[in-house]
Order: C-alpha cells, then sequence, then structure tokens
C-alpha cells in the first residue's frame, strides 16, 4: 500500500490515495499503521476518496481502529494533499466527511499549500446532540466528578463531542491518567475528546488534549474550535482566539453574524513511503 505521512501542528495521520489504493480492512489497516514501533507511527489513518457530494470524501480511522466523525489537522493535509498531488487545481475545496461536508481555503506559496482555513460549520449545543448526559439544556460550567475530585465542564460537538476543562496548569497534568477516565466516563454515551485549558487572556489560550481513540495527541483542529466556543459561553475570550497546542499554533474565530467557526493552520508533508500489508 503506498501512503504518504501528514502532519498539521504535529498531529500526524497515514493518508491513502483510495482513488488509486484499495484498503480492504480499514480498521485492521489503522491500528497497524498507526503502531510507532512496528508500523509507520501515525494518530490514525485517513483515506481519500471519491465523494458524489462534494469534490472528495475524507475517512478517518484512530489508532485503535475506531471510525472518528472529523479532524480539523486531518482535513486540512486532506486538502493540501490533493493539491500538492495534482487530483485538483482548486483552492476552495468541499470535503465529504461523516460530521458533513467541509469548506477550505488554501494558501499556496511556490506551488504548494502551506496553510488551510476550514469552515468548520456551527458548534452544536444542545446535550442530546453532542452527545452527553447533561441537566440543562446546554451544559455550560457542568460539574462533573472524575477520580473523586469535581470538575466543571463545557461542552460542544464540533462533529465530533468535545468536554472543555479549564484549569490554572496545563503542564503539570497527569493526562495519562484522567484523560482516559474523561473519554470513557458514564456521562458521554461515545466518549469524548478531552481538552484542558488554561485562559492567558481574551485572544490567547493554551490547551492539551486527550483525544478518543488516540490518547494524548499534539494537537486537536476540532478541539481548538471546541474551545473558542466553550470560552465565548463562559466569557473568558473573545471571538477571536489564538490557541497554542503542544505541536504549535491553531487560530479559530467564531462570527457572530453566521455562528459558523473558522480555523486556520499549517499544513505538512512529512514523507512518501510504501507498506506491505
Amino acid at each position: 500500500m503506498k501512503f504518504t505521512k501528514m502532519q498539521g501542528l504535529g498531529n500526524d495521520y497515514v493518508y491513502v490515495n483510495c482513488l488509486q489504493e484499495r484498503v480492504e480492512n480499514p480498521q485492521e489497516t489503522a491500528v497497524k499503521v498507526s503502531d510507532r514501533h512496528f508500523g509507520i507511527g501515525s494518530d490514525g489513518l485517513i483515506l481519500i476518496k471519491p465523494s458524489k457530494k462534494a469534490d472528495f470524501e475524507m475517512e478517518m480511522y484512530n489508532a485503535d481502529g475506531s471510525r472518528a466523525e472529523m479532524c480539523g489537522n486531518g482535513i486540512r493535509c486532506v486538502a493540501k494533499y490533493v493539491y500538492d498531488y495534482g487530483l485538483t487545481d482548486k483552492k476552495e475545496i468541499d470535503i465529504e466527511t461523516l460530521a458533513g461536508i467541509k469548506h477550505i481555503r488554501l494558501e499556496i506559496k511556490e506551488g504548494k499549500a502551506v496553510l488551510a482555513e476550514v469552515d468548520m460549520g456551527e458548534p452544536v449545543l444542545k446535550p442530546d446532540d453532542i452527545p452527553v448526559k447533561a441537566a440543562r439544556d446546554t451544559a455550560v460550567r457542568e460539574p462533573i466528578t472524575v477520580n473523586g475530585r469535581e470538575y466543571h465542564m463545557t461542552c460542544v460537538s464540533m462533529g465530533n463531542p468535545h468536554a472543555v476543562i479549564y484549569v490554572e496548569d496545563v503542564k503539570g497534568l497527569d493526562l495519562d491518567v484522567i484523560g482516559p477516565l474523561f473519554e470513557n466516563h458514564e456521562r458521554f454515551p461515545k466518549k469524548t475528546n478531552t481538552e484542558f485549558v488554561r485562559v492567558i487572556s481574551e485572544n490567547e489560550v493554551e490547551m492539551r488534549v486527550w483525544e478518543r481513540g488516540s490518547g494524548e495527541t499534539l494537537a486537536c483542529g476540532t478541539g481548538a474550535c471546541a474551545v473558542a466556543v466553550a470560552g465565548v459561553l463562559n466569557g473568558l475570550t473573545s471571538r477571536e482566539v489564538t490557541v497554542h497546542l503542544l505541536g504549535g499554533d491553531l487560530y479559530v474565530r467564531w462570527e457572530e453574524d453566521s455562528g459558523r467557526v473558522f480555523m486556520k493552520g499549517a499544513a505538512v508533508t512529512v514523507f512518501d513511503g510504501e507498506i506491505e500489508l
């Protein structure tokens, strides 16, 4: 199987051009290629496929083989791939995902896509649709007890579920311990991604993320968008915010008029290769 490894702020995936390649068992393939010792090493597998609804389809699997709806860093890399590898000459591309069709605008430098801005759509705030078990019609500063400690979470779906937790120190968190406890908590019927956030100013936050099915990753695009929305809902940040992640920065704005969230960040090709399955 021919593949390309790409990353957005260190959130790395193995990408396969399924206009040319065929992946028989994507769940098993995702587990194999994601292994950082016996495989290629990645946060998961992303298949680039033809679409009847959009320019291309993005089919995504986490490192544990579970299917995922969307990935903000991943979709930027899909847009870069189809442009850089000549599958399209468009600089504005529509990509079909399980979370709907997303519109991406590319910035080109010397014939290659270097930045991508994604229209992530409107955030979902109704608990049943996220989904999360909550007492009110929105889950803003909703109490949750994890490992004997009470936290307050703000839950948002950006096509996949997120629980945003504000903390005073993100660097000192033992994420390997509390991350799985949030992910598998009974309050989340489909599990959850969890963002731990320190507010620096109204335009700047620091974030670490525990991703459902993958563990801690260096960046999460949908998570950064959820954090931007949560910041406004909690009165902590403005509608334009820079999110500092372990892998770099994402720039997110939540438009007041349209209600849509836009995310901008880098997309990088690491290498091309071939693996025997």
